[in-house]
């Protein structure tokens, strides 16, 4: 049984008279009879073809009450908004209130395939939806219902698609101004950063504001994280056609650019002008590393597995051999990540950092210690011949525990499976 039924009548046009009224009261009766009592959310989609009126801030959709209506529509909760894009949108926060997954659209069979492509692009697969056709017809006076249409054009996903990109971009920013990082170390021929989590239009509250992630398993929709993405883009001035991210495994692979891409890689290096590449980070340390004589870059990812498994010093060789880069030259950076304060590990796992270097581990006696990842990934750079004064992991809030911050940062740690994402970035100015 769903837990959230939308019934769909946005573009439907119902006439006043008598007829028209008694069929949408025998719809609506139906709808409440089925799912009321399971229901958890009662949904009218509508538009000013049924009457809207907009009352400050927010918009009511007013059918006109007879017949009973009046009375059966307290049941449901109306959204009325100009574009079907502003109205699905507005509809899928007040299902995330609710922590809703099953939904049932009740739907015109003509506008099913696009209601279809407006969810594709609005919802992720945490949601399940089924659909059934809206049957709307009274006697002598049928509201025509066209035949279902199974395909759309190009041209009307493209609309689709646009239309809620204008929508998104016209949302205000949430938690605060957009906040990036930057490392004094690195040159000016480079543009970098590591984000914080205020600025975006995520409204999830572990996702929000700023996550720059999305996957079958959260909530926020690629169309979303896209257009925190280009909010970046344009306040960092990086081209967002040419962004690419790691597809994390947790290892060392690194994704040398121009060569044939892996599966998965916890790095990347290039030299390409205007290229912009980025690593993840809740917790795991998104490092950036910059060679101004080279004009070279890379980014890795490491958690503990990655840290254990050299991924920062694979992708420093990474560059020496691809670029010709020289140990002296290169600049690391590591950006926000969880601190010893927090992150433990199982003693069998916290030995090897211990094997690493005892101050990586704090009551190693202890079932579970707690492990510093960051001391331990300079360590290993320092091991492998990045000089100690090229090395950043402290100061302008670098090294900020992300679970000790909410207000700053998404912590894995802190806020469970459904956590939001920061990233470290860099590109070679064109």
């Amino acid at each position: 049984m769903a837990e959230a039924v939308l019934v769909d009548f946005f573009g439907l046009k119902f006439n006043s008279q008598k007829n028209s009224h008694q069929a949408l009261l025998k719809t609506l009766n139906a709808v409440r009879y089925h799912h009321a009592a399971k229901a958890k959310f009662l949904c009218i989609i509508c538009c000013s073809n049924i009457s809207c009126e907009r009352d400050g801030a927010h918009n009511h959709c007013e059918l006109e009450a007879s017949n009973g209506l009046s009375t059966l529509l307290r049941g449901f909760e109306t959204v009325s908004n100009p574009s079907m894009a502003a109205s699905l949108y507005t509809i899928k926060q007040k299902i995330d209130e609710k922590n809703l997954t099953s939904i049932k659209v009740i739907v015109p069979m003509h506008r099913k395939t696009l209601l279809k492509a407006f969810i594709d692009q609005l919802f992720t697969d945490v949601y399940s939806f089924e659909f059934e056709d809206l049957q709307v017809t009274s006697r002598g006076d049928p509201l025509k219902q066209s035949t279902e249409i199974n395909m759309i054009t190009a041209q009307e996903v493209e609309a689709i698609q646009n239309e809620i990109q204008t929508y998104l971009r016209s949302l205000p920013a949430l938690r605060g101004e957009l906040t990036i990082i930057t490392s004094p170390l690195i040159s000016d021929i480079f543009l970098h950063g590591f984000t914080t989590r205020t600025g975006g239009i995520s409204y999830i509250p572990t996702l929000s504001s700023f996550n720059l992630f999305s996957s079958s398993k959260r909530r926020d929709p690629k169309v979303v994280v896209q257009e925190n993405l280009r909010r970046l883009g344009n306040a960092v001035g990086f081209n967002v056609e040419k962004f690419y991210r790691i597809k994390t495994d947790h290892a060392n692979d690194v994704w040398i650019m121009g060569r044939k891409e892996p599966e998965s890689y916890d790095g990347i290096t290039t030299n390409q002008r205007g290229v912009t590449i980025a690593a993840l980070g809740a917790d795991c340390i998104p490092i950036v590393f910059a060679d101004p004589v080279r004009k070279s870059c890379g980014v890795a990812h490491a958690g503990w597995r990655g840290t254990l498994l050299g991924v920062a010093m694979a992708t420093v060789n990474a560059m020496i051999t691809e670029y010709g880069c020289n140990l002296e030259d290169i600049i690391v950076v590591l950006g926000p990540s969880v601190g010893p304060c927090c992150f433990t590990l199982p003693r069998e796992s916290a030995k090897e950092f211990h094997n690493l270097d005892p101050e990586c581990v704090r009551l190693f006696d202890s079932p579970n210690p707690y492990v510093d990842i960051r001391k331990a990934t300079r360590i290993l750079l320092e091991r492998g011949g990045i000089l100690p004064q090229n090395i950043q992991d402290l100061n302008q809030d670098l090294d900020l525990c992300t679970s000790c911050h909410p207000d700053k940062f998404f912590s894995h740690v802190r806020d469970g499976l459904n956590f939001g994402t920061q990233i470290g970035f860099i590109s070679i100015r064109e």
